[in-house]
């Protein structure tokens, strides 16, 4: 390996989210240093990745097999999707564990800056399946963003004459949170939120 490929290396590692130039340094040296236990195996496990990962054509997860394991799952509630903007979110929601219905990808959020519009996303597919008439409810998990709730306003329209019941996850103050230490926007939205008990 040359100087010129562990440059390159390097400049690939930094392209990975949460990797800068000095972190990608870090992670190579780690790399290059345990061939046998960390770069090889690593190697062979992103080549697999390119060749046998693919977006679920039901729901747009990414998954080896097409339907993904979670559509397959006949263990899953069927009359219940959950709607999320990217792949991460479906991922967080399934590693929290408190769903066992649907999910439907939509590829990100509308946004005029970034010239994202409802073409660029899923939403026709996310439509066509709300009109199966085992399904019951649409939950929207969208960020609480403010291209997430124009994204999630623009679904709701879409879904009106669906037949099926829309709703949406609260927002407002985490588990554990202080109110001292909370923006003013997330303890508005809460007090709005706010449910008996």
């Amino acid at each position: 390996m040359t100087g010129g490929d562990i440059e390159r290396l390097i400049q690939l590692l930094a392209k990975v989210p949460g990797l800068g130039p000095r972190s990608a340094r870090r992670a190579a040296l780690h790399l290059l240093k345990r061939k046998e236990t960390a770069l090889e195996p690593l190697a062979d496990a992103l080549v697999a990745a390119a060749e046998k990962v693919r977006t679920c054509s039901t729901c747009g997860n990414l998954d080896g097999i097409d339907p993904c394991s979670i559509c397959v799952d006949q263990n899953r509630n069927l009359t219940i999707i959950c709607v999320v903007e990217d792949v991460a979110d479906l991922w967080a929601l399934e590693r929290a564990g408190g769903f066992r219905g649907q999910y439907h990808v939509l590829g990100g959020t509308l946004s005029a800056l970034d010239g994202v519009g409802p073409d660029d996303l899923n939403i026709t597919g996310l439509v066509n399946r709300a009109h199966d008439e085992n399904v019951v409810e649409v939950i929207l998990a969208m960020g609480a963003t403010v291209d997430g709730q124009t994204t999630a306003h623009y679904v709701i329209d879409r879904l009106a004459d669906c037949g099926v019941s829309v709703s949406q996850l609260a927002h407002g103050i985490p588990v554990g949170g202080e109110l001292d230490y909370l923006d003013d926007g997330t303890i508005s939205a809460a007090m709005k939120a706010r449910r008996p008990i």
